[in-house]
């Protein structure tokens, strides 16, 4: 099955040809669809150099418009059966690809979640431990009745992958971070199966372009509401 990578890229001049590096040599066949959200860092001239290769394609933005609409861009252009979304912060790591669409390729789940938690409490810092650990009860509160019984533990993991034709018809109104938990509360309520594999986590600090902030989380919360309650 052929995957879509979706690479949603701020910044990122330090990581981004190690990463792009990474992702190629991951065992599967795939596209890599690059969205920039108007770099200033220097990460457009390096991805000038990246996208003579034939499998990737960049594309650029006019104005930062945040990740989760970069990510609606990216699935726009997709070809794949398969999507996979992949940050460029060198957090998670695409070796893992083959061992998170096994789940779909076996037809045992529509929705694969690659957890940092699985494997225990990963390197974080209270806030975003805990910060985590409350979408997911919200998650797993809100959104019972549909899971039946299953927990998820690593709801705004950044691999979430899927079958494409999970998205038809679907409308995502989020273009910051809560993009992922209202895609996630919409694969629930559309009833899909979802899995979850534990995955490697290599965590980076503010100091090194971490961009997600405590207020992301807050609009996470609202969004999960807004969405159980058909809001949006």
């Amino acid at each position: 099955m052929k995957i879509s990578v979706i690479v949603p890229v701020y910044n990122e001049v330090r990581t981004i040809d190690i990463l792009l590096e990474k992702v190629r040599r991951s065992p599967v066949e795939k596209e890599i669809i690059v969205v920039d959200g108007n770099s200033e860092d220097g990460t457009k001239e390096l991805l000038k150099k990246q996208e003579s290769r034939p499998d990737t394609r960049v594309i650029y933005q006019t104005e930062r418009r945040g990740r989760g609409n970069a990510l609606k861009v990216g699935l726009r252009h997709a070809k794949g059966e398969l999507i996979i979304f992949q940050d460029a912060d060198l957090e998670l790591d695409p070796n893992d690809y083959p061992a998170l669409i096994g789940p779909i390729e076996s037809g045992k789940a529509d929705v694969v979640f690659g957890s940092r938690f699985l494997k225990g409490r990963p390197k974080m810092t209270f806030l975003q431990y805990w910060g985590n650990q409350v979408i997911n009860v919200a998650v797993n509160t809100l959104y019972a009745p549909e899971l039946k019984g299953k927990r998820l533990t690593d709801v705004e993991t950044c691999y979430q992958i899927f079958r494409r034709d999970c998205l038809a018809g679907m409308k995502i109104r989020n273009n910051n971070f809560a993009f992922t938990v209202e895609l996630t509360a919409k694969f629930i309520l559309r009833g899909f199966r979802i899995a979850e594999i534990p995955i490697s986590y290599f965590p980076r600090g503010k100091a090194e372009g971490k961009k997600i902030y405590w207020g992301d989380g807050v609009a996470s919360l609202w969004t999960l509401v807004k969405v159980r309650l058909g809001m949006e």
